[in-house]
């Protein structure tokens, strides 16, 4: 810096009480957001002697303390929350602060506007560069929208800030007083895993595909989920934030961003928050890049990367879909944020998930997050419109595009066990479901990852073998009415016109034990397509289960069939039946030949009409396990 500019930045460096004392009482004052909070500057907005009266505090989540939202600073300040963190939301609800829920990318129009008025800016900045310019380090977000429209703006300027690469940055020249500080910034912690918040990161980290782009936020879920793309190749980062799960993959070189169609090779990030470790790692990184909320947050700009998989969190799903995502009831919990600019945006992305992840239960498992209708009081943050994926550690959903039974259907065979037969009752109340849909035994175990397997048939077709569900009563219906006469006649043993619904639903309703029914399934594009079903029911005084199969006429003689009886037999004998029967019409020899991939033998006896058939299970055959998902990849010819 040239002697001039250092003369220059001297004569703004002022005490903290000189400082505070050039903000006149009724302003408006924003404070810098996250890790950039200016922590050596809030003291003095709380000494008793600074000349203050009715301030507005405004700002998004910070970390650290907020003293100036106690009952005593009451008359002296009112805090405005773009976004509630823990160290407001007490404030908030006792009606001591406001809340103004606003989508994150809008909030430097409104402040650019005069809509919400800025008067001055508390901000935290590294010390000035040879060209007098100070970086806004570790936060982008909205400070360069409040920056340019404050009339007063005063900073900590701060050693241990990371300069971060941004073409957001503030010159010295428009700094009216500089504040000295030295303070490490404060650091997220990380929150504990449960085998909830592990189940949910390995359903999400399955529907993120190689090359994709991914935007994800802040918890104990999103920090689990990049703990599993280890093994993902050329991932690339447009988020509203970054934390230290998206640092260890671009150490380990899975984050290239060689994909993305913007900022190709950089993690794109407005704020950053986390360890010491992952703030060490982002000052003077070439690979990452801060930008305005108004840049990353734009739903036109998240859509122009393929494969953009957004992932935001809920508070509570009704069986709608309205997401309430910033509010317990008629208590204001968190924010808007970014939620729904990053869910629009995915969804029109060429190849794009926009994902809502909640636990299935809260308070204990004593409430359901799946509910019937939304608390009273609960806003929806995220519209039924606007929802596509839904994952809870039960399994996931795509609610886009579905009626509103198709969706209540969804919705309940994701929710925890214990409160289907609730949300079902419920369901029925509402006319939202048919008053004669079967409910799931109480006893049900959840949808069994571990019994799904993934195979790629010889014409190159992936094939998905998994448990049916309750949902599946669409995919089925439509494969019943592609199957031939000839295909009808040998699996039901006659000629049936029609499927139902009353007739349909038994098969999708399985206690995963006494009875099972498998589904083969294909995808086109990103529709789901049922290609065969095989189904077993037990005889409790025999131990023996009747079974039967059948494939959708397109895709006979490809091995579906000998994939979905290796998969039945080994869910069989994994829950202690002895044996399957079989009825067949004539002798019918394709089924014949498809129940000897059983691995056991097949005792066919003839009859006038038909066949009976017979399949011990062995006492000596060692019951099969049951693979896990990432285990089982076969090429069936």
């Amino acid at each position: 810096m040239s002697t001039d500019g250092l003369e220059r930045w001297k004569s703004k460096i002022k005490t903290l009480a000189e400082a505070i004392r050039l903000i006149r009482p009724g302003k408006r004052i924003y404070l810098s957001d996250g890790s950039t909070v200016p922590l050596a500057l809030i003291p003095g907005l709380v000494d008793p002697m600074a000349p203050l009266g009715d301030n507005e505090i405004v700002h998004l989540m910070t970390l650290g303390d907020a003293p100036y939202t106690a009952r005593e600073w009451a008359g002296r300040f009112r805090h405005n929350a773009l976004f509630i963190g823990h160290n407001t939301r007490e404030a908030v609800t006792d009606g001591r602060a406001d809340y103004t829920p606003a989508f994150l990318s809008e909030v430097p129009r409104l402040i650019r506007s005069g809509r919400l008025p800025i008067d001055v800016a508390l901000i935290s900045v590294t010390p000035p560069d040879a060209d007098g310019f100070c970086s806004f380090g570790t936060h982008v977000t909205i400070a360069p929208a409040a920056t340019e429209v404050a009339e007063l703006i005063i900073a900590e300027v701060n050693p241990q800030m990371p300069r971060v690469n941004s073409p957001a940055r503030i010159h010295m020249d428009a700094i009216d007083a500089i504040v000295c500080a030295n303070h490490p910034l404060p650091e997220l912690p990380a929150r504990p895993q449960t085998e909830a918040t592990l189940a949910i990161a390995r359903i999400v980290a399955g529907l993120i595909p190689n090359g994709a782009t991914i935007q994800v936020g802040i918890g104990a879920v999103p920090n689990a989920i990049l703990s599993l793309l280890t093994k993902h190749k050329d991932l690339g980062i447009h988020s509203e934030m970054i934390s230290d799960g998206v640092i260890d993959l671009a150490r380990r070189g899975v984050i290239t961003g060689k994909n993305k169609a913007l900022n190709q090779g950089k993690i794109v990030s407005s704020f950053i928050m986390g360890s010491r470790e992952c703030y060490e790692f982002v000052g003077n990184n070439p690979m990452i890049e801060l930008h305005p909320v108004d840049y990353t947050n734009d739903p036109f700009v998240i859509a122009q990367h393929d494969n953009m998989i957004a992932i935001n969190a809920g508070i509570e799903i009704d069986l709608t879909g309205q997401v309430c995502s910033d509010s317990i009831g008629d208590r204001f919990y968190s924010g808007i944020g970014g939620q729904v600019d990053f869910i629009r945006g995915a969804a029109r992305s060429k190849g794009g998930k926009p994902i809502i992840i909640i636990q299935s239960t809260a308070r204990g498992g004593s409430i359901s997050r799946i509910v019937p209708r939304l608390s009273a009081g609960g806003g929806v943050v995220t519209t039924r419109g606007d929802v596509h994926w839904v994952v809870t550690e039960f399994g996931c959903v795509n609610l886009h595009g579905l009626t509103v039974r198709e969706r209540a259907m969804a919705l309940i065979s994701i929710a925890h066990p214990k409160f289907r037969g609730w949300l079902m009752t419920e369901a029925k109340k509402a006319k939202f479901i048919y008053g004669d849909q079967l409910e799931s035994a109480l006893d049900a175990p959840a949808f069994p990852v571990a019994a799904e397997l993934r195979a790629r048939l010889a014409c190159g077709t992936d094939v998905v073998v998994r448990p049916a569900k309750l949902t599946d009563e669409t995919l089925l219906r439509e494969m019943f009415y592609r199957l031939s006469e000839e295909t009808v006649y040998r699996r039901f043993c006659g000629i049936i016109k029609y499927m139902p619904h009353k007739d349909l639903q038994r098969f999708c309703n399985v206690d995963g034990v006494r009875d099972m029914t498998l589904v083969a399934t294909i995808t086109r594009g990103v529709v789901d397509r049922a290609v065969g079903f095989a189904s077993y029911n037990m005889n409790p005084k025999t131990g023996y289960a009747e079974v039967a199969v059948v494939v959708d006429d397109e895709y006979q003689r490809r091995g579906i069939g000998k994939l979905l009886m290796k998969k039945l037999t080994e869910l069989a004998k994994a829950r202690d039946i002895k044996g399957f029967t079989a009825y067949t019409i004539g002798y019918n020899s394709p089924v014949l030949g498809v129940f000897r991939y059983t691995g056991h033998t097949v005792e066919a006896h003839p009859e006038p009409h038909g066949c009976t058939i017979r399949i011990p299970f062995s006492e000596h055959t060692p019951h099969a396990p049951v693979p896990a998902i990432e285990s089982v990849v076969a090429s069936v010819p």
